[in-house]
């Protein structure tokens, strides 16, 4: 996830180097279910390993809910206003018209596959929002978190070039539909003691992982549209 756009370049320019222990000794990410505030700080969240939790969205309706009609039918009338922070990676969409004035997904923009994110904006509209879902529940009680999460929608062939993040802060994203693979990179100071590694996140699970210390990629891997929620949090 990205909040801000700043050449790449620079990123890794300015990054300072990471401590390896981070990843060193890391072979696959975990999933797991039923995680504990303080399971999840002390084995992922305190080391900046990444983890996915299979049962993140268990009392969430978004995942019935959250669709491109759905999401259309809220943001209709804030089109014209467009003042919804966008991120765009590689796609031809400049506002949420450009995706919403048609009456179902394009499948791609000017012939290649898309995705597109932006903070929930608007009060009435991000009201509606937390309705179908709710602060991950393995959250430490101290995490602070925003009150707009992030929504992404991808279509089916689209894979987002390798970034790291500028926001210091750790991310959580919850696949609502479709499915996604992500690919995570070692810092190149780790290139020699540390491993890529990949996971797919299917409907109804999250991924955890500090997208500011992990190069990453994703990828939309089911033939239908991905519809993912995410937001960053203070790792206190």
């Amino acid at each position: 996830m990205c909040t801000i756009d700043m050449p790449q370049q620079l990123v890794r320019v300015f990054r300072p180097p990471e401590d390896c222990s981070m990843c060193r000794g890391l072979r696959r990410i975990d999933r797991v279910s039923n995680l504990s505030p303080t399971g999840f700080q002390e084995t992922y969240s305190d080391h900046g390993r990444p983890v996915v939790v299979t049962d993140a969205t268990r009392n969430w309706t978004a995942q019935q809910v959250f669709s491109f009609r759905f999401l259309k039918s809220l943001y209709q009338d804030q089109l014209l206003e467009r003042d919804c922070q966008l991120h765009t990676t590689d796609s031809a969409f400049s506002d949420l018209g450009d995706i919403f004035n048609h009456s179902h997904p394009p499948h791609k923009r000017n012939a290649r596959p898309w995705r597109i994110g932006w903070k929930s904006c608007g009060e009435r509209v991000a009201a509606v929002l937390k309705q179908h879902y709710s602060r991950p529940y393995f959250l430490p009680p101290s995490s602070q978190e925003s009150q707009l999460a992030w929504i992404y929608l991808g279509s089916p062939g689209y894979r987002e070039t390798m970034n790291i993040d500028t926001i210091d802060q750790p991310s959580w994203q919850a696949q609502l539909r479709g499915s996604q693979r992500w690919f995570l990179h070692p810092p190149p100071e780790c290139y020699y003691q540390c491993e890529s590694l990949e996971v797919t996140l299917n409907p109804g699970e999250m991924i955890v992982v500090d997208t500011t210390r992990w190069y990453h990629e994703t990828a939309v891997v089911s033939d239908e549209l991905s519809i993912a929620v995410g937001d960053y949090f203070e790792n206190t």
